[in-house]
């Protein structure tokens, strides 16, 4: 699978406050197969990740939200962690930003806390995906169909529960990201 991806390119979004594993281990797996990422972040500068209990390292970003859209990238990651998707679910451009993909019918993976950013962005309403338990109210809330799984994949849509599903999570976004555009990803 390696050479039908490579050369791809996917964005991660994140801020402050991303829980680290979730940034970190997908970043590593998609550049293992030859494919570029780009940490991307309303911060300009470099963004601090959350590690387990405390503060965690400084991660460098790649582009600044407000110079990207869509049509750089081939998939979107975002990670979770409480601060990150709290943060961002709040961003009216990182909002665009991820509908973005919807639109273009762009692979979107989403793990642990994130599914709060697609709920904001409006994207949720009769899809099936998983998340962190705390977030299942909110998903069933916004007419998502919750589902307590490693790794649920919906028409592009990849989602997992928390930092021990990151393999199973990493698998199916490169099968996705392989597959390409998914007609019935939608906004």
């Amino acid at each position: 699978m390696t050479q039908q991806v490579e050369g791809k390119r996917v964005a991660i979004l994140a801020t402050h406050g991303f829980e680290e594993s979730e940034l970190a281990v997908p970043k590593a797996k998609l550049q293992q197969q030859g494919i570029v990422v780009h940490v991307v972040s309303p911060e300009a500068k470099g963004i601090k990740a959350w590690a387990g209990n405390d503060w965690g390292d400084t991660y460098d970003v790649d582009v600044a939200l407000d110079d990207v859209s869509e049509h750089d990238y081939h998939a979107l990651v975002l990670p979770g962690g409480l601060f990150n998707p709290d943060a961002l679910r709040q961003d009216e451009k990182a909002l665009s930003f991820v509908n973005a993909f919807f639109q273009a019918h762009k692979p979107v993976a989403a793990i642990c806390h994130a599914p709060w950013i697609l709920i904001n962005a409006g994207v949720v309403e009769g899809r099936r995906l998983t998340s962190y338990p705390s977030v299942e109210q909110d998903l069933r809330n916004a007419g998502a169909d919750w589902v307590d799984e490693q790794v649920v994949v919906d028409n592009g849509l990849v989602t997992s529960r928390k930092p021990d599903d990151l393999d199973i999570f990493c698998h199916k976004l490169v099968e996705e990201i392989h597959e390409g555009r998914h007609e019935k990803q939608h906004a």
